[in-house]
């Protein structure tokens, strides 16, 4: 019975898989062949962007609540509290739980390191943030499976910490505070009383971010999922086995570099992710993807490198390529083992 019902969480709630049967059928009425590329990626087309906008409007909605009780006056309040490695370890865990890629967490690195608070800390944040995103855990399960996506935000919140606190560490001793930008550094600080929200607001609050969200993300999960489903229909199995196969330990640097000049939220990234690992990529390799596009896109960088010096751009690339990599041989070797 629990095999039973795990089977239906997975395949009917999350994996949608009465979407994909209801998109088949509707697409043959109207007279197109399914058993044809151009129809099979029709299909995987139309049921994947639908089926990725309703778990992306359901998360969005649900982080967004849960966010409203910490607006950033009162983050960098609790912040402030802890030193040393708490300090780092902490701002680590919040920046897990903070949607959805570099982009977005670079903004709030750089109102936590204009508050005041230690380079260590804010630098911990900014690694774990676009590492490993809970929100995503919902969106791999429905294509991995639950096993597999516990296990990566598990291991992502690991790897996080981990490099959070070395990341910190490092700085420290190379002593990179005056590697900030000067005008992030100089800013004003300024504390704000945070606003007290009803239900109501909390919930209008949701609803806004998820319109803002799905605005924002629609043109990437549109490139996305259009990618995937040339990758599910035209490419060989055997090209994609030969180059990204878990066997192969040049698969993981390569995903990860390949990632790197693309941009695309977690969203847009997994129809990709769903048809490389269809086609024999190696999980961790599928995975190394993901989170090089999301962590070090040359769009975050740019951004980023508004806010710090070359030296300090170099560190960050530097850790969280390594910990992308770790997450990636980790998987890779699981998969072979198993």
């Amino acid at each position: 019975m629990i095999k039973t019902i795990g089977v239906f969480l997975q395949e009917q709630l999350l994996g949608m898989r009465w979407l994909n049967q209801l998109v088949g059928n509707l697409l043959q009425a109207i007279g197109i062949d399914l058993e044809s590329r151009i129809g099979a990626s029709l299909q995987f087309f139309v049921y994947d962007i639908i089926k990725i906008f309703i778990l992306l409007s359901v998360l969005i909605f649900s982080i967004s609540y849960i966010q409203s009780f910490f607006p950033p006056e009162r983050t960098k309040k609790i912040l402030g509290r802890f030193h040393g490695i708490g300090a780092n370890t902490l701002a680590a865990l919040l920046g897990t739980v903070t949607p959805f890629c570099s982009c977005s967490s670079i903004p709030l690195f750089i109102g936590f390191t204009s508050a005041g608070l230690p380079l260590g800390v804010t630098f911990s944040f900014l690694i774990s943030s676009p590492m490993v995103d809970l929100g995503s855990l919902v969106l791999l399960m429905s294509i991995f499976g639950a096993r597999v996506a516990v296990i990566y935000v598990i291991m992502g919140v690991l790897v996080g910490l981990v490099l959070a606190v070395l990341g910190g560490t490092l700085i420290e001793r190379l002593h990179l505070e005056n590697d900030v930008e000067e005008f992030i550094r100089n800013a004003g600080r300024v504390d704000l009383e945070s606003p007290q929200m009803s239900v109501g607001d909390r919930l209008s609050y949701a609803k806004t971010q998820v319109a803002s969200t799905v605005r924002k993300v629609a043109p990437y999960v549109l490139v996305g999922v259009a990618i995937g489903a040339l990758i599910h229909n035209f490419i060989p199995q055997a090209f994609v086995e030969e180059l990204l196969g878990a066997e192969h330990w040049y698969s993981v640097p390569l995903a990860t570099l390949i990632g790197i000049p693309m941009y695309a939220d977690i969203f847009g990234t997994i129809p990709i992710a769903e048809s490389l690992f269809a086609k024999g990529a190696g999980l961790g390799t599928v995975l190394s993807f993901m989170m090089g596009v999301t962590a070090l896109s040359l769009p975050s960088m740019v951004m980023l490198r508004k806010a710090v010096k070359p030296r300090l751009l170099a560190v960050f690339f530097g850790v969280v390529a390594v910990g992308i990599m770790l997450i990636g041989f980790f998987f890779n070797a699981l998969s072979v083992a198993f």
